[in-house]
């Protein structure tokens, strides 16, 4: 048993931690269970209401020497490897302050701006930031934060370049910015490109700007099931290179159902039943539908499943789903595999009741499988593994090219390894 005096002595050591940390304005609590990061529960758990009270108790943080996780929603604070520390968990949510320049088609969004709130508010004026809700209760920081993009990648481009400015803290508390506010503005280096799917390692981002879109005023799903992996692939391409500009070309491929395929269309009302005719030919569909399906750009499985991400040239589908469905079956695992078939990113997801050497091998095995499928330009990587999987050692970013120089930007952006310390590859 301690000492009285010294159990005195970590008590006021603590209560002037946490007076320190919420001296900006922040609401300091002790963590919990259900705030726990990777199986470690925070010390803390600080909720600021502005941007200038974040960086104040991330300075705070810098001067007492704690690591710092940042979380919004919290629908993917388990994502990337557990945290080699976590001190102080910082709460975004309060940071939801909407600015939305109409005219200049331009919305800033505060980190816990949860995304479904900013495309109504959007919607309104006719508007939309083109990012699908892949992760149902994401914020724009934890979207950020994750580097996800659904299926309008292929036609918007990724998350990161619909960005045009940023605002973060940097570990040592001093706020920065990068970019602009208006597009022809922007200049300089391109932080927000850093930043974006970091998982907070670089910076804790306070708002982003974001370019926007008008909201189409026609939309046309068109399906069809394709007989096989090969034809799935010849199928997509044929719609890719056709003049119908898909705005997404989806693959669904449940365990024990058939291979379904999606394309998207949207545009104007008097041209898109004629495209919506074309594609369904190129397709041979045998549904066209005027509004997107339940679940569209969802992740394939279930909450708490492990989350395998494969990035394939989109000429290798066959192949790479040949890869998926081996390796499936050797592992004797189900593997349901969604994603974009048009930009060549796919998701499968193996039941977190898996034993853990199992999916393990499967893992093991995909990713020497897949460099061979892909000629050499395919990877995978496992976004949110299952806790069993980490305590076996399974590696999320496996081989990572560059990583010395991700290794340097760390060096640069977080010296002391105080921001989500382990969360991303190489240990970063």
């Amino acid at each position: 048993m301690a000492p009285v005096g010294d159990t005195a002595a970590q008590a006021a050591t603590a209560d002037g931690a946490a007076a320190e940390l919420g001296a900006g304005g922040g609401d300091v609590r002790d963590g919990t269970g259900r705030d726990a990061v990777g199986g470690t529960v925070p010390r803390w758990v600080v909720t600021p209401p502005d941007a200038g009270a974040c960086a104040a108790a991330i300075a705070a943080a810098a001067r007492l020497g704690l690591a710092v996780v940042p979380r919004g929603a919290g629908t993917k604070i388990d994502w990337g490897a557990p945290p080699h520390r976590c001190d102080v968990l910082l709460d975004t949510s309060a940071l939801d302050a909407v600015e939305h320049a109409a005219g200049d088609l331009i919305a800033t969004a505060g980190a816990g701006t949860p995304l479904a709130r900013l495309a109504s508010e959007l919607a309104g004026a006719g508007q939309r930031l083109p990012v699908d809700e892949v992760v149902p209760g994401s914020t724009v920081g934890g979207a950020v934060a994750a580097g996800l993009s659904g299926p309008g990648r292929l036609l918007h481009g990724r998350l990161r370049d619909l960005i045009i400015g940023m605002e973060f803290v940097r570990a040592d508390g001093v706020t920065a910015r990068s970019g602009g506010r208006v597009v022809k503005n922007v200049a300089g280096y391109d932080l927000a490109k850093l930043h974006t799917g970091a998982l907070g390692t670089l910076g804790v981002v306070t708002s982003v700007t974001f370019r926007l879109r008008p909201v189409p005023a026609a939309v046309r799903v068109v399906s069809a099931t394709a007989p096989d992996p090969a034809g799935a692939r010849a199928r997509a391409a044929a719609v890719a290179a056709s003049p119908v500009v898909p705005a997404a070309i989806e693959l669904d491929a449940p365990v024990g159902g058939p291979l379904r395929l999606h394309v998207l269309l949207e545009g104007s009302a008097e041209g898109i039943d004629a495209r919506a005719e074309r594609t369904a030919g190129l397709l041979r569909a045998d549904n066209v539908a005027d509004a997107l399906p339940p679940g569209w750009g969802a992740l394939p499985g279930a909450p708490g499943d492990t989350l395998l991400k494969a990035a394939l040239p989109p000429a290798r589908l066959a192949e790479v789903l040949g890869v998926l469905a081996e390796g499936a079956r050797d592992a004797g695992l189900p593997l349901p595999v969604r994603g974009s078939a048009g930009s060549g990113v796919l998701f499968a997801a193996v039941p977190a009741g898996a034993g853990a050497e199992a999916a393990a091998a499967l893992i093991g095995a995909l990713r020497s499988a897949l460099p061979r499928a892909t000629g050499g330009h395919g990877s995978l990587t496992v976004p949110h593994a299952a806790p069993a999987l980490h305590r076996h050692g399974v590696d999320p970013w496996g081989e990572v090219p560059g990583l010395p120089l991700m290794r340097a930007v760390k060096d640069a952006f977080d010296p002391h390894r105080v921001l989500s310390p382990g969360r991303f590859a190489g240990g970063i």
